[in-house]
């Protein structure tokens, strides 16, 4: 496994060594104590989450509030999307920053977002199936939302607008802006 560090603090890209052969091919997915020997975060997931899309559908950006907020380890199993964790720590320099990455089926590459970030995806092909494991358990109550369209975050999703498909929920997301006016 090789981790590599983004430069908004805590994102980590995680990619798997792949062994492939005429069969197929085989790679350790998570492994708790790599992942502590590497990055020096303990960290126990206690919940998985799996969604098929089609493509255009985006999903975001989310997050949990505390004392509920989730670490997330997100991967594409099959198909292709643009994943997006933008940094909501009011204390962070990096606050109101993001990274875009492709995640899929065929690089096998995973994203580590920390508590603390909100986080989307949008599917760039049909039939897309995207897992991830979180570190703490949904409460809806402390579910929280920003709009993928927030223009000052300016995140580019790859795909024309017209062409975004959302739930109604967030389709209504307050901006930063307005949610750190709460």
């Amino acid at each position: 496994m090789r981790i590599v560090k983004h430069d908004i603090e805590g994102l980590l890209m995680i990619e798997p060594q792949v062994f492939g052969d005429a069969r197929g091919y085989f790679f350790e997915s998570f492994n708790a104590e790599r992942f502590l020997a590497e990055t020096s975060i303990e960290i126990t997931f206690v919940q998985d989450n799996e969604s098929r899309s089609k493509r255009g559908v985006l999903r975001g950006l989310h997050f949990q509030r505390e004392p509920y907020a989730q670490a997330k380890l997100v991967r594409v199993v099959s198909g292709r999307v643009l994943d997006v964790a933008v940094d909501i720590r009011p204390e962070s320099p990096t606050f109101g920053r993001y990274v875009v990455t492709e995640l899929s089926g065929e690089n096998h590459r995973q994203m580590f977002i920390p508590k603390g970030f909100a986080h989307g995806y949008v599917v760039l092909e049909d039939d897309t199936v995207f897992q991830y494991k979180c570190d703490e358990f949904y409460h809806p109550e402390a579910e929280g939302g920003i709009a993928w369209n927030d223009p000052q975050i300016g995140i580019e999703w790859g795909i024309p607008e017209s062409e975004i498909i959302l739930s109604e929920k967030d389709r209504n997301r307050p901006t930063l802006k307005e949610l750190c006016e709460y």
